[in-house]
């Protein structure tokens, strides 16, 4: 129960997080926010300060920020105000609608940089050779440091796969060997794997495990940062991949989780440990920021769509237009929100 209390705890505050973006960007622009909810629904608490309603709501799985002269509800609905979000240039707007997904992609770097000072990874040491593996056979011993491969540096154990997916042919390893850098010749084996979208896919392996032994305190200042960075590209891209795959039917949409599914994920990561618990909730942030920029209509990525639109054609969207499409957004959404649950429900109910 505990864990499904702080998952729902830490996607309340990735919501929050997003919608402070938002928030920010419309007060920079002197654009006033007229309610803050964490949630939906009825509203538990509520407090007014400097023009702005701070509430708490009864559904803790989402919020909003509702903006003088923006209404999702009535997407016709305009103020004129010179504080109102309509009489903002479009620039700004884009601005301030790209402020709650930068926000999500903010949070998830700053996680990563946290998860790195929690983590050890991997020193490049070997402790086993498969059997009959090319790195035995070319001499390499148990503890033996691999330093370089093909002339790149190695300095953790992640490293090495990499670098030799990365080359072909023959590789050159320098290792560490009693206080002594030794070079070997090697040709990789090629064996089929399956990556995360089961897709059959050729990698190198030259047949070696790492010893165990642990680089303490690697990901920290400069390291941390590359760390966090390569992880949030990683996330980014495993994302828009996913979403690439899921239109062009590679991958069925029986595979899409919605809300409940996150939290029964984030139950589990969290009593795993925290550091894990950490890492799913960034990868998250980064999927709730690159979803939310799709060109969806009622998406923060439709309304920048939208103001694109004007910014090149001089003048607003059609009305009625503008009208039609956001009400197909949002039945979109709310549609592919009952997608997920009914997904979810069947994969608890079968037990996966």
């Amino acid at each position: 129960m505990s864990g499904i209390i702080y998952s729902i705890i830490a996607l309340s505050f990735l919501i929050f997080f997003h919608e402070l973006g938002h928030f920010v960007a419309a007060r920079a622009f002197k654009v006033k926010v007229e309610v803050f909810s964490i949630g939906f629904g009825r509203k538990l608490f509520k407090k007014v300060l400097g023009g702005t309603e701070y509430c708490i709501s009864a559904i803790p799985l989402g919020g909003y920020v509702q903006m003088k002269g923006q209404n999702d509800f009535n997407p016709n609905e305009r103020s004129d105000d010179f504080d109102s979000y309509d009489t903002k240039a479009p620039w700004q707007r884009i601005i301030i609608l790209f402020a709650g997904p930068f926000a999500n992609f903010i949070l998830a770097f700053l996680l990563y940089i946290w998860i790195g000072s929690l983590i050890s990874p991997l020193a490049p040491q070997i402790g086993s050779f498969s059997e009959n593996s090319a790195a035995y056979k070319a001499g390499l011993q148990v503890n033996d440091t691999i330093k370089t491969i093909n002339g790149k540096e190695v300095n953790i154990w992640h490293d090495i796969r990499d670098i030799i997916n990365d080359s072909s042919g023959e590789v050159n390893l320098t290792v560490l060997r009693d206080g002594q850098l030794l070079s070997f010749h090697l040709t990789p084996t090629i064996a089929d794997e399956q990556n995360i979208f089961q897709e059959s896919i050729k990698v190198r392996l030259i047949g070696i495990s790492p010893s165990g032994a642990l680089l303490h305190g690697y990901y920290k200042g400069l390291n941390g940062v590359k760390y966090a960075w390569s992880e949030f590209v990683f996330a980014s891209t495993l994302t828009f991949k996913s979403i690439e795959k899921l239109v062009s039917g590679e991958v069925s949409p029986k595979n899409l989780t919605g809300i409940i599914g996150i939290v029964d994920v984030s139950s589990a990561a969290a009593k795993t440990s925290f550091a894990s618990f950490l890492f799913l909730i960034a990868i998250i942030s980064v999927n709730l920021g690159i979803v939310n920029l799709l060109p969806i209509p009622a998406l923060d990525g439709g309304h920048i769509m939208f103001n694109f639109y004007e910014m090149i054609f001089r003048r607003a969207p059609n009305e009625k237009v503008f009208y039609y499409m956001t009400v197909a957004g949002w039945i979109f959404l709310l549609s592919l929100i009952l997608f997920t649950v009914y997904n979810d429900i069947a994969r608890l109910l079968a037990g996966n």
